[in-house]
Parts: C-alpha cells; sequence; structure tokens
C-alpha cells in the first residue's frame, strides 16, 4: 500500500524517500571482496561495472569513453553536445572552465556554455567521434533527446553506434503535440532499429512500465540531479526521489517480465549517486546500474578540468544546471576513481571498490542478488 501524507484539506501526497534515507541491512553471513562480481548484460554487451557516464561534454570525450570503456563501464556521448558541433571542443570548454573560475557573475559561464551549443550540429564531427570510440574497440553509446532522435540516428547508426540513448529531463512513451511538430514514437521508432536503445528518465512506476513496452532494452530513472548542479527542482518544480523512484521501476520490470513472458528491461538509476554508498543502495533498491556524473568529472582524463555540468545545463531557453566545482589540485586517474585506492574516507574514490566491499558484507556474489538486501528507512 502506497504511504500518502494529508497535506492540506483535500489533497494527499505520497510520502517518497531519497538514497540518503535509507541503509542497507548485512542480515546472512559475509564473503570475501575478490568473491564478488559486478558484471551485467545489456542485450549483447556485457560490462565489468555498472556505470554509465552522464552524457555531458564537462566528462564523456572520445578519449574518456575509451578509458571508461576499458575500465569495464560505458562511456555514453552527447549526441547533440559540443563533440558534434566543434572541431577543437577542448578549447572551448577550456575557455569555459576559465569563464567560470575568474568570472563573478554566476551566469556568465552557463550564457557561455549556451552560446557554445547554439553552433550548428555537425554529423560528420560526431560521426567521426563515434568512430574514434569503436575503433579503440569499446562499446559506443550516445545519447540523442526525444526531438532528434529521427534526424540523427541515421548518421549514428552508420558510424557504428552499439547503443542508443534517447534522454529527456522526462520522457513519456506517448508526447501529445499540436501543429507541425511530430511527435516521436518510441514503440515504432525501436521496432524499426537495429540497435538497442536505452530510454529516459522516468520517476514512476507507470511511466516505466510504458516505456518497457516500447521495447526499450534500459530505462533511465531520474534525471542525473545532484547537489549544487543541478537546477531542475527550482526551475520546474519537478523531483525524483530516487530511493522510491528506483523501486518503483523494478517493480514495473518484474510485471513486465510476467507480461511479456520473460523480457528483462534493465533499470538503470540516474540521480545523487556521488558516493559508492549511493551506488550501493542504488543497487540495492533494485537498480542493474547507475549513471554517475560529478564524480567521475574528478577523474583526470574528464575534459571538465575539475568541473562538471549537467547536459540540460545548455538548454536554448531554459537551462537547468549550473557548473560546479568537483575536484582542485592533482587529480586521481579515473582506474583510481573507479577502483582505488583512496585516502579520503567519504566514499568519493574508489566507487566500485565501495560497492564490491558492501556487497560481501552482505553476503552476496553479483548484483542480482544483491538487489534482494534489507533495507531500513531513517526515522
Amino acid at each position: 500500500m502506497r504511504d500518502l501524507v494529508e497535506i492540506g484539506m483535500g489533497r494527499e501526497a505520497r510520502r517518497t524517500y531519497q538514497l540518503d534515507d535509507i541503509d542497507i541491512v548485512p542480515s546472512r553471513r559475509t564473503r570475501s571482496s575478490k568473491e564478488v562480481s559486478t558484471a551485467w548484460q545489456l542485450d549483447a554487451y556485457r560490462f565489468d561495472i555498472p556505470v554509465l557516464a552522464h552524457p555531458t561534454d564537462a566528462l564523456v570525450s572520445p578519449e574518456f569513453a575509451i578509458e571508461l570503456g576499458k575500465q569495464g563501464g560505458l562511456g555514453v556521448i552527447n549526441g547533440e553536445g559540443l563533440w558534434a558541433r566543434h572541431p577543437d571542443v577542448q578549447a572551448k570548454i577550456d575557455e569555459l572552465v576559465a569563464i567560470a573560475e575568474n568570472d563573478f557573475d554566476a551566469d556568465a559561464p552557463v550564457a557561455f556554455l549556451q552560446k557554445l551549443h547554439a553552433a550548428p550540429l555537425q554529423p560528420d564531427l560526431l560521426a567521426a567521434a563515434v568512430a574514434q570510440v569503436r575503433d579503440a574497440g569499446v562499446t559506443v553509446a550516445v545519447r540523442v533527446s526525444p526531438q532528434s532522435a529521427k534526424s540523427l540516428t541515421p548518421a549514428l547508426v552508420a558510424a557504428g553506434l552499439d547503443l542508443l540513448v534517447i534522454q529527456g529531463t522526462i520522457i513519456s512513451a506517448e508526447h501529445v503535440a499540436h501543429g507541425d511538430e511530430q511527435p516521436l514514437n518510441l514503440k515504432t521508432f525501436i521496432a524499426d532499429l537495429d540497435v538497442p536503445v536505452i530510454a529516459g528518465g522516468v520517476s514512476d512506476h507507470r511511466t516505466a512500465l510504458h516505456l518497457m513496452r516500447t521495447g526499450a532494452a534500459g530505462v533511465i530513472v531520474g534525471y542525473g540531479s545532484v547537489e549544487g548542479g543541478t537546477t531542475t527542482g527550482e526551475v520546474l518544480g519537478i523531483g525524483v526521489p530516487m530511493a522510491t523512484a528506483i523501486a518503483d521501476a523494478a517493480a514495473a520490470r518484474r510485471d513486465y517480465l510476467d507480461e511479456t513472458g520473460g523480457r528483462y528491461v534493465h533499470v538503470i538509476a540516474d540521480g545523487d549517486i556521488v558516493t559508492s554508498g549511493g551506488l550501493a543502495k542504488a543497487i540495492a533498491c533494485g537498480a542493474d546500474a547507475a549513471v554517475l556524473g560529478a564524480p567521475l568529472a574528478a577523474a583526470a582524463e574528464a575534459p571538465g578540468g575539475g568541473w562538471y555540468w549537467p547536459s540540460a545545463a545548455a538548454h536554448p531557453s531554459m537551462p537547468r544546471g549550473a557548473l560546479l566545482p568537483v575536484a582542485a589540485g592533482e587529480r586521481p586517474s579515473l582506474d583510481q576513481v573507479l577502483n582505488g585506492p583512496s585516502s579520503e574516507p567519504y566514499g568519493s574514490i574508489n566507487l566500485v571498490g565501495g560497492l564490491r566491499r558492501s556487497m560481501a558484507k552482505s553476503g552476496y556474489s553479483d548484483l542480482k542478488e544483491f538487489q534482494k538486501v534489507g533495507l531500513n528507512v531513517r526515522a
């Protein structure tokens, strides 16, 4: 039964929970972390760690996607970002970071980011980025918005795309439009594609189930929120209580599994996961993998130079993100961010190592088993 509370006369709201509101409860034998597997598989693609990179230019360059792929994760290129608009992206990002570091006008970095994104899309540049990652022998994933999926996908498939990510702040299986706008019919669009599709974000059981029925191989829960860097709540009033939303999507996955007689759709958490403990809690709530943004942006390989901003920060008329400093001085390698060792006690380094240890302390040997671990809600 849903936990409803009265917020005023005749108006009820559901009580929901963030990842910080819950704790993992070990209740069985422990095991060595060396005996724990963090591998998962989406369609024909196997990954050693349940980590995807948020599709922002602050994080995912072709080189970063290659390195994360070699580490066993999945880097997602922003198909409508700077790598699809400019031939000298790193120089543009360095200029953006200089503005963020030196300009006292807090709006100046976002205004410059919008200016960079106002340049026209150049499909050849995007195809070259895809080819670079593909030639390195790792899985290639690109994010497009629902509005641009029809126009950009053919060139991406021709360039060697492996996984297509159709992602917006909030996405549904049915979009109502008027006039000349031609909404994307996800069900027919996915059916006509030869590559698997990950779609999202969603925040509730019903929308997750609808997206699963379109044929998506994975459903993203959340919109990549991170404290101090994402302003969707302030701009739109929309928030996603990640613990509840992941659990709801996992329930939709079970319902869809029964409905189809065995088709499994992966649940991918995307929001408020900045530590190894948060990653472990997301899996414990039912996620198969998680999208990480700010934690990975601290890596030396990230093009943002120690700064992070979500992909929605560049929206031309309603930006929903700010530039967030995530690292100063000498930055750790991506390998260290993921696998350690770490000298800081807060869970921002050795992310996968922390997940492994949490699974081992709880006695579970793989991710699917770990989804059954006990949980407590903090008072």
